[in-house]
């Protein structure tokens, strides 16, 4: 695995100079919510996971081109301010069958993390997902865009941890329900981009008995030491290694409240996880946040959403299901 510690994530098309009104949309503090709403799903047919599970060939996967996402000056303009988190949620990491494959610091990141295929307006695309311990032992944790872009959900969904450059050495496994925040649903509100997938038993094995899976954490707080990893495919990474980032978050102080970091991840890295308290000899840590976008007249900076209460409800509904 190659190493990082500069960025630009997702590439962010803004189009336009941002007034000093867009950013109040964000100043603002919103008053909380009585409730979280309820994430969005898509439940996916028997029939369309078998047609998912013999779509990606090796080339296809190699052919697979990355989902940029685009926040346009009208998306900005709808950003609101995250209601007040409540307290702090930590759910560990599951135990690991076996150690995974060798990188820079070894360790179970190499299995848990994976990329993800599927078809968006009839092209192929990708992004990557991670593996967490959940009460199915079949969720992942990605962008929203990931799983649902432009008012289109994905489809021929699948996540191949482990990916090497067209291998899938633990497999290719389908979705049977791909969710994301009711905000993400609604606006495509950056602050909210944040998805989850259910994947179907394989081999009559569920998937964190063969990769395992990291701890998750809610509501965890700002600028921390952070992990980031993904599979860019966009210049100058082509998508077949798994690559990180490293180094002290901080908090967007422009337009979001994303967590930020210096990355210079590309286009595909989409929905790679973010850890805190991440160890580089286990390869384990805890997830806060994904992978999202990058401004364009800021580089080699990365942006991730912060999980707080509506991530949260995310994973519930995606581990009960």
């Amino acid at each position: 695995m190659r190493r990082q510690r500069t960025a630009t994530g997702i590439l962010l098309t803004v189009g336009a100079l941002l007034t000093s009104a867009l950013s109040t949309a964000t100043a603002a503090t919103a008053a909380p919510t009585p409730s979280t709403p309820t994430p969005s799903t898509r439940n996916i047919t028997t029939a369309e996971q078998r047609q998912a599970r013999t779509f990606w060939t090796a080339e296809r996967m190699r052919a697979a081109t990355p989902l940029d996402l685009v926040l346009t000056p009208k998306a900005v303009k709808r950003l609101k301010t995250p209601a007040p988190g409540e307290e702090t949620t930590t759910i560990a990491p599951t135990a690991f069958p076996q150690a995974g494959g060798a990188w820079t610091g070894g360790g179970a990141v190499v299995k848990t993390s994976g990329r993800v295929f599927f078809t968006f307006q009839g092209r192929n695309a990708s992004c990557s997902a991670n593996a967490v311990t959940s009460q199915n032992a079949s969720t992942v944790i990605t962008a929203g865009h990931c799983v649902k872009y432009q008012g289109s959900w994905h489809t021929n969904w699948v996540f191949v941890p482990a990916y090497d450059n067209g291998q899938a050495p633990y497999g290719q496994w389908t979705a049977s329900k791909t969710l994301t925040t009711p905000q993400w649903e609604a606006s495509e509100d950056i602050n909210y981009d944040i998805g989850a997938a259910v994947l179907a038993p394989l081999n009559g094995r569920k998937l964190t008995a063969v990769t395992g899976a990291q701890g998750i954490q809610f509501n965890g707080g700002y600028n921390k030491p952070m992990y980031a990893f993904g599979f860019p495919a966009a210049s100058p990474y082509d998508g077949s290694k798994l690559i990180y980032c490293s180094g002290n978050s901080s908090k967007d102080f422009l337009f979001s409240q994303d967590h930020s970091l210096g990355c210079n991840m590309t286009g595909g890295s989409s929905g790679g996880p973010w850890f805190t308290g991440f160890s580089e000899s286990a390869g384990t840590g805890l997830q806060v946040s994904v992978n999202s976008f990058g401004y364009t007249f800021l580089p080699n900076r990365m942006f991730g959403p912060y999980f707080g209460n509506e991530a949260k409800a995310l994973y519930d509904k995606a581990q009960a299901s």
